[in-house]
């Protein structure tokens, strides 16, 4: 090792670099012996790993580098990094509640890019498979990140919108929608219904990184008709796997704030 690396750095890389090369899952034991690391290190090393979704850890005990990255390397960019933490949770969400989860994060000029998605099961359901980038103005994600943004960059862009009624129940009266994202910042989510796709409803929380900072949205969608009973469990759904990924990206909230 060079002088001038930090140790634990510098092994963090070097087991990455390991995942990277083999390709396929690895042991601890194999791990340690190759990288000639204490099984203490390297035992806490891995686990950093897999809690922050730069790897996984399959049923035989074995290391693989998390899906996202292993194509191209595991420098993947702060989107690939953010769908492989978030996965875990999503897939769980979506075995629990059968709904379609969505990652959906701030893109160009404030609208939402859609970052991962995993389908309800069930035979009715929501999905949509719309390219490019959702309007944040009418949707559960994109109203959770105005409401979560810079106070003047959510000025801005409302000032820029001119909103149209994509549905008959869409919001379209500025001082509403203002009002909307006020309350989205009180409660902590949102809720959109038949407001940017007939038929579909649902309800999206903030992710927080180490920082603090809101850096993405998690949404459960499913079909309107289904809501109205579902309600309360979509909603404490979406906002506890928000915190959950949010405590993988590192976020420790002060006692009595919300994650």
């Amino acid at each position: 090792m060079n002088s001038s690396e930090v140790k634990s750095a510098a092994r963090v890389l070097e087991i990455l670099e390991l995942l990277t090369r083999v390709g396929e899952p690895v042991s601890f034991g194999e791990i340690a012996a190759e990288l000639r690391l204490p099984k203490s290190s390297a035992h806490a090393l891995l686990r950093t790993l897999v809690g922050r979704g730069y790897a996984e850890r399959d049923d035989a005990e074995r290391y693989v580098l998390a899906a996202p990255f292993r194509n191209g390397g595991w420098i993947g960019g702060a989107d690939s990094h953010l769908a492989a933490v978030a996965r875990p949770v999503m897939e769980e969400l979506r075995a629990r509640l059968r709904e379609t989860v969505f990652l959906g994060a701030r893109g160009t000029g404030g609208d939402v890019k859609i970052l991962a998605k995993l389908v309800s099961p069930e035979q009715i359901r929501y999905d949509n498979d719309r390219p490019g980038l959702r309007p944040a103005w009418c949707t559960a994600m994109g109203r959770v990140l105005l409401a979560y943004w810079d106070a003047k960059a959510t000025a801005a862009y409302l000032a820029k919108l001119r909103p149209r009624a994509i549905t008959p129940r869409t919001v379209t009266d500025p001082d509403r929608l203002r009002a909307i994202i006020d309350r989205v910042r009180h409660d902590g989510f949102a809720v959109v219904e038949d407001e940017f796709a007939t038929g579909g409803s649902g309800a999206a929380a903030p992710i927080h990184d180490g920082t603090g900072r809101v850096v993405a949205a998690l949404n459960l969608a499913t079909v309107t008709r289904r809501f109205p009973g579902a309600r309360k469990k979509i909603i404490d759904g979406v906002v506890h796997g928000a915190q959950r990924i949010s405590q993988r990206l590192g976020h420790r909230p002060s006692l009595g704030s919300a994650a």
